[in-house]
């Protein structure tokens, strides 16, 4: 099962799109280190963990960047305006605390609020709160004290979000999307005892804005094979038709066929499929309408790299309660292994 300790570090460190210099950066550095021969981060601040090797050039990107906010003005009884950086809804700002990050691993505390219900009309209650109506409250009662307190227009905030166990296999937390991949591939690359490929692990930056980490580090590996790592949808809840449903916690690790910015290479999707029969690990299909992944930048790669998803279930994706199974997080894992492990013979 997970390493409770690491992954709290991973995905409690800060690092909206953009800002992953905050503090997710050096996290994911040092729990690299032991296991790879050289890290290096790009002029955009993606992270490369390389284990070289003489066969096939095989990137595997997981996002380490967040969904949050950003300061786009002061008020002057010391009210902060936000607008998202990602794919924010703002009905989850409301009545929550959040971290306003003054410098790196540097915070202090605020919360979400709006105009109170009691106050509004009847067909305003009913409606879902739009960007001009929420705001976050730091306790300041002045545009100068909000300033004195370390708060700049462009200063990012997160959800004050924190890693527990939710019943005997499930873990809650901010941010698995997508630090629980990130995790996922140190706990590879620790794994990984025998492999002619040569392994590019990079953990990208401000994939929620547009996959733009992983565009510029897959132009700079030039990979033969690329895989993305990133959370599915798992819509396992009431009110959800089965057919509906994505994926389920539990049900093991994802395998992509297709979503928004990718159609994964067939031959490449049944080989993976074949791994997960041989090595018997559990394993569902990952077929997303909405949304995309790392892949989608990975495979337009100059002349076009075959590439391949490999998906965790979550529930309540881009929220501060993101829930994932320890049992899908171990077959991801163990599929991650065998990939490695068995594509210098794959044949396309």
């Amino acid at each position: 099962m997970v390493d409770f300790e690491l992954l709290k570090k991973i995905v409690e460190a800060p690092g909206v799109s953009g800002y992953e210099f905050l503090g997710v950066r050096d996290v994911v550095i040092e729990a690299f280190k032991p296991y790879v021969d050289e890290i290096k981060v790009d002029k955009l601040g993606n992270v490369i963990a390389h284990k070289k090797g003489k066969g096939p050039k095989v990137m595997l990107a997981g996002h380490m960047d967040q969904i949050g906010l950003m300061v786009t003005h002061i008020e002057k009884n010391g009210f902060l305006r936000v607008a998202p950086v990602g794919g924010v809804d703002p009905r989850t700002l409301i009545a929550q605390r959040f971290k306003v990050w003054v410098g790196p691993n540097e915070f202090i505390y605020g919360v979400g609020g709006s105009v109170p219900p009691h106050i509004q009309k009847p067909e305003e209650r009913s409606k879902a709160p739009t960007w001009e109506q929420v705001f976050i409250d730091i306790g300041a009662e002045s545009k100068e004290e909000a300033e004195e307190m370390g708060v700049k227009i462009g200063t990012v905030i997160t959800w004050d979000g924190r890693l527990e166990r939710l019943g005997k296999h499930r873990l809650v937390s901010i941010a698995h999307d997508d630090r629980i991949a990130v995790y996922i591939l140190v706990e590879a690359a620790r794994q990984l005892a025998e492999t002619d490929a040569d392994v590019y692990f990079v953990a990208t930056v401000q994939e929620e804005v547009g996959l733009r980490g992983a565009k510029v580090s897959a132009f700079g590996i030039d990979p033969d094979y690329g895989f993305a790592l990133d959370v599915t949808i798992a819509a396992d809840v009431p009110g959800t038709p089965e057919h509906k449903q994505i994926t389920q916690l539990g049900k093991g690790v994802a395998i992509k066929i297709m979503d928004r910015s990718v159609i994964c290479h067939p031959t490449i999707v049944r080989w993976m499929e074949e791994l997960a029969k041989k090595h018997e690990i559990p394993y569902q299909w990952d077929i997303l309408t909405g949304g995309g992944t790392d892949a989608g930048a990975i495979h337009l790669n100059k002349a076009g790299v075959p590439s391949g998803g490999i998906s965790i279930p979550a529930r309540y994706i881009h929220s501060n309660t993101e829930v994932v199974d320890e049992r899908d997080v171990d077959a991801a894992v163990k599929l991650t292994v065998k990939v490695l492990e068995e594509i210098p013979e794959l044949k396309l």
